[in-house]
């Protein structure tokens, strides 16, 4: 039985020949999305990790979820209940706390749908409704978008880590800009969240 994103991979290894060299150094795609995260869980666990490496981002998760021993992960309500102290001490900054405020707030109040709602909303659509909320912006929803309802075509185009990846793959001297990388990014549809994978994974 083939890997789930073998025919991505197969279809990116034939587009040149620098795709073709980097699908085969790096192998299959491993890409492990959580489906059972909720969009308010996929939110507050994007927000903890935004412009931190990921050990910091485990690191102030870990600490948010030790205050709530008895569940898997806080409930919205409870992160309203929570003294601002107690989230600073798990690493938040101001800002992300009140980001994260704001999304147990939007959660109870419907604006963050749950799961099946989520599922049955296209990609735009989704995007636009969470970017209202503050601190929350287009990577954040596409992170939701691939990690938690396993969309096959998200490129996430203003995300450091895929130019640079792709100004490496090509030798280019300047990263492509946002516009310039969904111009690129359109050859790789319908498999682009596996493109965005594999650019995370050039090598410096």
């Amino acid at each position: 039985m083939p890997a789930p994103y073998h025919d991505a991979s197969v279809f990116l290894a034939n587009l040149d020949e620098d795709w073709r060299r980097h699908v085969e150094a790096i192998g299959p795609c491993l890409l492990l999305p959580k489906p059972a995260r909720d969009p308010y869980e996929a939110l507050v666990r994007a927000i903890a990790y935004q412009q931190l490496h990921a050990k910091a981002g485990d690191a102030i998760l870990g600490r948010l979820r030790a205050l709530f021993p008895a569940q898997a992960f806080p409930r919205p309500e409870q992160i309203l209940a929570t003294d601002v102290a107690q989230l600073r001490g798990c690493g938040f900054s101001a800002s992300k706390i009140t980001t994260l405020q704001g999304i147990a707030q939007a959660t109870l109040d419907g604006i963050v749908p749950d799961y099946a709602t989520a599922r049955d909303m296209d990609d735009e659509a989704l995007i636009e409704r969470l970017v209202s909320l503050r601190g929350v912006g287009r990577w954040t929803v596409e992170m939701l978008l691939i990690y938690s309802l396993e969309r096959p075509d998200v490129l996430p185009a203003d995300d450091f880590g895929v130019r640079e990846g792709y100004r490496r793959l090509k030798g280019l001297e300047a990263q492509p800009n946002r516009r310039q990388m969904i111009a690129i990014g359109q050859a790789w549809s319908p498999y682009r969240t596996v493109a965005a994978w594999y650019l995370w994974r050039v090598p410096k």
